[in-house]
Formats: C-alpha cells, sequence, structure tokens
C-alpha cells in the first residue's frame, strides 16, 4: 500500500465509526494544510467488525464539520496486510492495544509500531475515551485530543 518515500498511519478504534475515523480526517487535514498529504498513506479502521461499511456516528460528523473537515470514510476492521502495509497503527484506548498486539502476533511480516494515539498528547491524556454514549461535547473533546496528537505525531515524522 505504502509507497516508496512516504508514510503511512492507520487510526483504530473499537468500531471505526467515532474515535478513530475523526483522527483520521482531523490528520488528513493537518497533512494537507502542511503540504504533505501526498507523502501519507492515511486511514483507519476497527478492531471489531461490527459496524463493517458503515458511515461515522453523525455526532462525529457534525462535530468535524464544526471545524470545516469532511469525511467520507467507510467503517472497516482491521486486517492482516494492515500490520504489514502501515508504518504506524495508532490507537484509542488499552484495549484496542491489547487487540491489536494480539492480532500482531499472528501475523508474520507485521513492521507496524503499535503504539496509543494519545502517548502524543503534550497534555499528556494518555486514553481518548469512547464518546458513542456520550454527548456533543463527549466527540468535541475526543476532536480536541486528535487535533494535540495528531499536530505532534505529524511534527515528529515530517
Amino acid at each position: 500500500m505504502a509507497t516508496t518515500g512516504s508514510n503511512s498511519a492507520l487510526f483504530v478504534c473499537l468500531g471505526n465509526i467515532c474515535r478513530s475515523p475523526i483522527a483520521e480526517a482531523v490528520f488528513r487535514k493537518m497533512a494537507t494544510d502542511a503540504g504533505v498529504v501526498d507523502k501519507w498513506v492515511i486511514d483507519s479502521a476497527a478492531t471489531s467488525d461490527w459496524n463493517t461499511g458503515s458511515s461515522p456516528d453523525a455526532r462525529g460528523l457534525a462535530c468535524l464539520r464544526k471545524h470545516g473537515i469532511e469525511s467520507s470514510h467507510s467503517a472497516r476492521q482491521v486486517t492482516k496486510d494492515d500490520f504489514m502495509s502501515f508504518d504506524y497503527i495508532l490507537c484509542m484506548d488499552e484495549s484496542n492495544l491489547s487487540e491489536l498486539n494480539r492480532k500482531a502476533k499472528a501475523v508474520k511480516n507485521s513492521s507496524a509500531k503499535i503504539e496509543l494515539l494519545g502517548s502524543y498528547d503534550p497534555d499528556k491524556q494518555l486514553i481518548i475515551n469512547d464518546p458513542y454514549y456520550g454527548s456533543d461535547e463527549d466527540f468535541e473533546k475526543v476532536y480536541e485530543q486528535c487535533v494535540r496528537c495528531c499536530t505532534a505525531f505529524l511534527k515528529m515524522n515530517s
């Protein structure tokens, strides 16, 4: 998937309809604004197969739109290939992290660096909590955490 001279990042959460599509959209916009989007392969996925084919949560899309960001993502589950083709797999919480590490063990040539996206947060908020059962404010908080983390991540990889 990734071409020579490019970087790649896969954002992962449980269902790929709330946190990871927000992170993907935020990072794509930052990379676009920085003029480096053509040097990146950017996607998002789920550890579960619950929402495969679904659009992101309407509240997440509304939150992104409020910040001038569009997303046309369709939910998908992490595949074995993802562990070989992405440089970074950035997830939202401890449960995503242990599930991804478990899946990676089943892949012979797994080369992806699996990390919590929150490990890049200058405010040290390691976990990006699932806003699904929450309010619009919870989606806004996810958005703000993603902005901080993606800013730091892009800076470190530019």
